[in-house]
């Protein structure tokens, strides 16, 4: 017999308020920057912030996890020791993601902790020594396919997660250095700048230009809205939402939208489980082209595919609305089925094909007035990236997260015994001494209607048995002061019934799977190479952060640009007429690329 197996969806959050609209609508686990040393320098919270939102998730069995997952200093590393203790006594939190293997030597709490996208986990042999170095749960690479993911999972037993939708990095986590050569901002310490989402020129070596400003290194979003049961098949058990620095509209929509998906899934399929309690409602329609996008891919989960980038604009297009059937002097016409408002905001690709945008002031029928007239032509394709009413609607309470209760009201020799039982099973028991006394009219609607009202509580009230020898009667506001009290033990029932997760650390020393760690190994403290040392491999180039390179790759991605533009000499054996190595170039930056097409990757090297 197939033991059920808990799927978690997991919700960024850039602060308390989206984590708390992240739970509302439907998450089971919610990923949160600490105060520092988090892999989005922007996107720190305090520690009373994090301890408020965990208090809130754990009413539902969902679990708060803080990245702390960047690579640290020397003197980095007591100031992370204190802070993990704060959020593990504190903040009470569940876990904790981390990249720098020096944070395992510390003294540390007996807390959870998952080995970050950052640590570059794409093969069988990373992810079994990570499981056996004591991590619970791996973010594996986005650039998986479903079968690699398959073959991991049934060579491992820990814990499997996945991105499922956002950004996409178009090199490998963690093996990005490319901001810090040019700028000083280490992605591996939370500040990248973010160089793949500029315009670059491709130049062969000749000098030819290939082509112009395209934003050739900038992927599309990830939407693998319909890959989800075959992710969950391939042993994934944690479905992760990207978006730490997204706003609070974005976290709402994306978690309702992929709430709604998962659990048709569950619902349908027994051998799967939520992994936290209640259920949301909501007061809109979840539609993820609503919110911010690139366009969007499933990348390379269902193998290689060329339209993977969004070559022309790293803006939000938004999703797809109509053409342009005719064009004025203050207005034109368009040919669609969505309704547009005031306010929408409307965006196309120029004669440039560069993103141009603007507002609608006005609708009138198939008529559009713009706040400014763009130059576009008849036939031109409009896309609306800015949903007036739908933000409207997100801005507002649009979701509410109950549990289900059912409520007995028994008599007892000294008067009434009140019981509630949740989802969970979770049981309070009050008994009130009260004169009975018979009711002139029967009162049993009046009582059963006043203990399903629940109010602002969590609780959603599924059934009231009453287990009286007649009717009674019980002045309402006596009633409503009994439900008060259950449903106060209840919440107070489930805060005790709270388990914070406790795993013991210990020091392992079995062999790293690659002998000699370079500089892509993020290696940046003495207790990160005792780490390694420990477990048999030579630390032979510290952090690229401390030690700047020459003549090394910046960039490792399986975006391969030729393959992009059909010149693949694996699959399509096209030959291209230009004369090798490639070159971007932005403004004063050049970069040289490296194809290796046995490994089916592109390199980045930065030409001087």
């Amino acid at each position: 017999m197939i033991k059920p197996r808990k799927i978690e969806l997991l919700a960024p959050a850039k602060n308390f308020e989206c984590g708390i609209e992240a739970i509302k609508h439907g998450a089971d686990a919610v990923y949160i920057g600490a105060p520092q040393f988090s892999a989005r320098s922007a996107a720190g919270n305090t520690i009373d912030d994090i301890k408020s939102l965990a208090e809130y998730a754990h009413l539902f069995g969902a679990k708060i996890y803080v990245a702390l997952n960047t690579i640290l200093g020397d003197k980095e590393l007591e100031d992370a020791r204190k802070l993990i203790w704060q959020l593990y006594n504190d903040a009470r939190i569940d876990a904790l993601i981390i990249q720098d293997m020096g944070i395992t030597m510390l003294d540390l709490p007996p807390i959870p902790l998952h080995a970050s996208t950052q640590v570059d986990n794409r093969s069988i042999d990373k992810i079994k020594f990570l499981e056996q170095a004591g991590f619970t749960q791996v973010v594996l690479a986005r650039e998986l396919t479903s079968l690699q993911i398959n073959e991991i999972a049934a060579q491992t037993n820990v814990t499997l997660e996945a991105f499922i939708h956002g950004a996409l990095c178009v090199s490998y986590s963690g093996q990005c250095y490319l901001s810090h050569a040019i700028s000083g901002r280490s992605a591996n310490r939370g500040e990248c700048a973010q160089y793949c989402r500029l315009p670059y020129s491709l130049m062969d070596s000749e000098g030819t230009v290939i082509s112009t400003d395209k934003h050739l290194l900038s992927m599309k979003d990830l939407n693998l809205s319909a890959d989800l049961e075959n992710l969950i098949d391939a042993g994934v058990s944690s479905l992760k939402i990207e978006g730490r620095l997204k706003d609070v509209s974005y976290v709402k929509n994306t978690v309702a939208h992929y709430r709604s998906k998962l659990d048709e899934i569950i619902n349908r399929r027994p051998e799967y489980l939520r992994a936290s309690s209640g259920h949301s409602t909501y007061t809109f329609t979840p539609d993820i082209n609503k919110s911010f996008n690139r366009g969007y891919t499933d990348y390379f989960l269902n193998g290689r595919k060329t339209n993977i980038w969004s070559v022309d604009s790293p803006k939000s297009i938004g999703e797809p609305v109509g053409k342009v059937t005719e064009v004025t002097t203050r207005f034109f016409k368009l040919n669609s089925n969505l309704t547009l408002a005031n306010g929408d905001g409307l965006c196309f690709f120029n004669t440039k094909k560069e993103l141009e945008g603007f507002q609608v002031n006005n609708v009138d029928g198939d008529k559009i007035f713009p706040s400014r007239l763009p130059q576009i032509k008849r036939g031109t394709f409009i896309y609306r990236n800015h949903d007036h009413e739908f933000e409207k609607l997100l801005q507002r309470n649009s979701a509410e997260r109950k549990i289900d209760i059912s409520i007995n009201l028994k008599e007892i020799p000294f008067g009434f015994s009140l019981e509630a039982i949740d989802e969970d099973d979770t049981q309070v028991v009050l008994n009130f001494e009260y004169k009975k006394e018979t009711a002139k009219k029967d009162q049993t609607e009046n009582i059963r209607n006043n203990l399903s009202k629940t109010g602002t509580t969590i609780f959603n009230v599924q059934s009231v048995n009453l287990e009286l020898s007649q009717s009674y009667f019980i002045p309402s506001s006596v009633i409503s002061d009994w439900r008060r009290q259950l449903t106060d033990r209840l919440i107070a029932m489930r805060v005790i019934n709270y388990r914070q997760p406790i795993v013991k650390h210990k020091q392992t020393f079995h062999p790293f799977p690659v002998g000699k760690i370079t500089y892509l190994g993020n290696v940046m403290n003495e207790s990160s190479k005792q780490f390694y040392t420990q477990h048999k491999a030579q630390v032979v180039e510290i952090a690229f952060e401390r030690n700047p390179q020459e003549s090394v790759p910046l960039m490792f991605t399986r975006h391969c640009i030729k393959f992009a533009l059909g010149w693949c000499v694996k699959e399509n054996k096209v030959k291209h007429k230009y004369k090798e190595p490639f070159y971007l170039l932005y403004n004063n930056t050049r970069l040289r690329l490296d194809f290796d097409c046995k490994l089916c990757e592109m390199r980045v090297y930065r030409d001087k």
